[in-house]
């Protein structure tokens, strides 16, 4: 037989692919991508997606105020804020998450993590009285919280001069703010102290599918 009759082997092949770490990895790191961007990329163009449902407002200053507070103090870090479509969690918590509800959240706040309760539909539930005991101190409304307390935030103001600017920076990136919103938010978040603004925040979540 001649050489010429030698069959060739495919560049691809399975023993090439399996003998080749650099290969191996990148065509894994290529299906990945593939598989990513196939799922992914048509949430960008689906109206459950991306319009807010009936309801669902951008934050007032003072809510947004708040919700920086959130996030500074690491409340995510215990409390999820996304309830999914299961019995056991909807009788609990309520109508589960949708998209819809979140259209405003830069960046939102869904996670798994629920060393305390999950609190999408916490909003209402409570009244403000009974939200800054809590954040006060935990234990004198749940006597088995592990929470650790937030005495402070009755004693820092908001900072007024902030807020126009965090407005503007989430206009750029689709949030609706209007000029008149931006101009007035110093005043309406003026002499609020912190507690002020965090519960608030906590009020007005998960109220559009209460």
């Amino acid at each position: 037989m001649s050489d010429d009759d030698t069959t060739a082997v495919p560049v691809f092949s399975h023993e090439k692919i399996e003998t080749s770490n650099f290969l191996m990895i990148v065509l894994i790191l290529l299906v990945i991508a593939v598989g990513g961007m196939v799922e992914i990329v048509p949430l960008f163009f689906q109206k459950s997606t991306t319009e807010p449902i009936a309801g669902v407002k951008p934050y007032t200053a003072v809510q947004l105020a708040g919700r920086d507070i959130y996030l500074r103090e690491g409340c995510y870090n215990c409390h999820s804020q996304m309830i999914r479509p299961f019995r056991a969690e909807t009788l609990r918590y309520g109508h589960y998450s949708v998209a819809g509800e979140f259209v405003y959240d830069r960046p939102f706040q869904w996670g798994s993590k629920r060393t305390g309760p999950d609190l999408h539909r916490v909003g209402g539930k409570y009244s403000d009285e009974w939200h800054r005991i809590h954040l006060t101190n935990p234990r004198d409304v749940v006597p088995e919280s592990n929470m650790p307390a937030y005495p402070w935030l009755a004693k820092n103001l908001v900072d007024a001069q902030d807020m126009a600017p965090r407005m503007k920076a989430l206009r750029r990136v689709g949030v609706p703010y209007t000029e008149a919103e931006i101009a007035h938010a110093a005043a309406d978040v003026q002499g609020k102290t912190e507690m002020d603004a965090l519960v608030a925040y906590l009020q007005g979540m998960g109220l559009a599918l209460k």
